[in-house]
């Protein structure tokens, strides 16, 4: 019996300019969950035991989900809830990999900003009629890149 394979595609398109600014919005979005995850990660990474001292904490994705589901629905974003999931597993991973409890901050404005990032979780983005579909927005792409 074959073992079950699994394949990963990227998806490289040019988004016409008139859905830049939904987009640019989610890329702030991003970068705020994944600023909150740093600074919760890093304040609780280290907890005080009274007669013991300091305790390191190890904060998973799968532990920062309640929080961040809190913190989208306190401001209010309008990124789908599998984005929030993939960008929390993502600075879990990063954490991991570095064997840092802090990272550096995402910048959304500025020289210094960030690029744009918006991940999706498998199935989340649909390819469609020429069309990305992805959280109740349909986005046209441009004929030939």
């Amino acid at each position: 019996m074959n073992p079950i394979t699994t394949t990963l595609k990227t998806l490289k398109v040019r988004i016409r300019d008139k859905h830049a600014p939904v987009l640019r919005q989610w890329a702030f979005e991003c970068n705020q969950v994944w600023n909150f995850a740093n600074a919760y990660t890093a304040e609780y990474s280290t907890m005080p035991i009274p007669g013991v001292g300091w305790v390191r904490s190890n904060i998973t994705a799968f532990d920062l989900a309640k929080q961040q589901a809190a913190y989208k629905k306190e401001r209010g974003f309008t990124l789908h809830s599998q984005t929030v999931q993939e960008v929390t597993e993502a600075h879990a991973k990063a954490r991991k990999q570095f064997k840092k409890d802090k990272l550096r901050w995402r910048i959304s404005g500025g020289s210094q900003r960030s690029l744009g990032w918006i991940p999706f979780k498998s199935g989340a983005a649909v390819w469609k009629d020429g069309q990305v579909r992805y959280n109740k927005h349909f986005f046209k792409v441009w004929d030939s890149l």
